[in-house]
């Protein structure tokens, strides 16, 4: 007989823990999810710092749990442990290192092809994320100077003077974690910190008031160049030498795959979907990251897996 599953979850974010576990919970019975990169959680595996902070209620909005999946404040370490053990689970069938390059429906089935398997399913859900492709700044970041101009955590030095690009709960965080063991200065374009949490905006008024973090408002900048080892940042109001630069501006929305996969985009260039986050194509929905317009909630996009699953079997009575 041809192989045709239930559901096929492309991602193994949240959104994609979420979706799978709620398809075997709640009784979908073949059900595949298939991630590009060798771990579930690759946005908290590459972008959290060690030890960071993971709060269910993101941002300070209350979320309630809808399904199955138990999920509560922690770590980045303690999270993916829990998304550890959801996965272990000899029912789940989980692709990892599998990158999918097009999604296409014929009649009532979708032909899901990646360059390790090509699959039939009569459900899909995207969850990919933004995170994976970090907004870049307008200006030319110089060749010398790509191994000091950072989008994460991963390559700072204690010691290092470090300037934070960004006005998000991201740049916030990592301007406050670094400056306990580096001179911090957090940049933003415009003059106020709005988008923070309000513990965010709480603890970086703070650092600034204790002058652990140095906070340059409403200054733009205009350009990079190389100054014997340094980073030279021309501000629209003067020059200052960093070490290094971490730019936390947000992720893009991956339009190209999205296309590929028959998902039409507005004109802004965001996924259209209804409000039981299905496509303009019946039976191919959207969850996770990419439902944002402005970042994610762990425990909203474990939502939406709950959601897209019980519209899914709520037609097959």
């Amino acid at each position: 007989m041809e192989n045709i599953y239930d559901l096929i979850i492309i991602g193994g974010g949240p959104g994609g823990i979420g979706s799978v576990v709620e398809a075997k919970e709640l009784g979908l019975e073949k059900v595949l999810m298939i991630e590009k990169t060798d771990n579930h959680s690759h946005t908290i595996r590459k972008f959290y710092k060690d030890k960071k902070r993971v709060d269910k209620d993101w941002q300070g909005q209350a979320v309630e749990l809808e399904g199955n999946v138990d999920f509560v404040d922690g770590t980045k370490e303690s999270t993916l442990d829990y998304f550890d053990k959801l996965l272990d689970d000899e029912l789940i069938d989980a692709r990892f290192n599998c990158a999918v390059e097009s999604v296409k429906k014929e009649g009532d089935i979708f032909h899901v092809t990646s360059g390790c398997c090509a699959e039939k399913a009569k459900n899909v859900i995207v969850c990919i994320g933004r995170m994976g492709k970090p907004n870049k700044p307008s200006y030319k970041i110089p060749p010398s100077l790509r191994t000091q101009v950072n989008f994460n955590l991963d390559k700072c030095s204690n010691g290092e003077k470090i300037l934070v690009v960004g006005g998000g709960d991201s740049a916030v965080e990592y301007a406050c974690e670094l400056s306990e063991t580096n001179g911090v200065t957090l940049n933003y374009r415009r003059e106020t910190l709005g988008r923070p949490n309000p513990t965010n905006q709480e603890m970086i008024a703070k650092y600034a008031d204790d002058k652990a973090v140095t906070l340059k408002l409403g200054v733009d900048i205009k350009s990079l160049e190389s100054e014997h080892g340094q980073i030279k940042v021309n501000f629209s109001d003067g020059v200052e030498l960093f070490d290094r630069i971490i730019y936390a501006i947000g992720g893009t929305t991956p339009k190209d795959f999205l296309k590929s996969c028959g998902i039409t985009l507005d004109e802004s260039g965001e996924p259209i979907f209804d409000e039981n986050y299905e496509s303009e194509v019946k039976g191919l929905f959207i969850a996770g990251d990419i439902v944002f317009n402005s970042g994610g909630s762990i425990a909203i996009a474990l939502n939406h897996g709950h959601r897209i699953v019980t519209n899914i079997l709520e037609r097959r009575k």
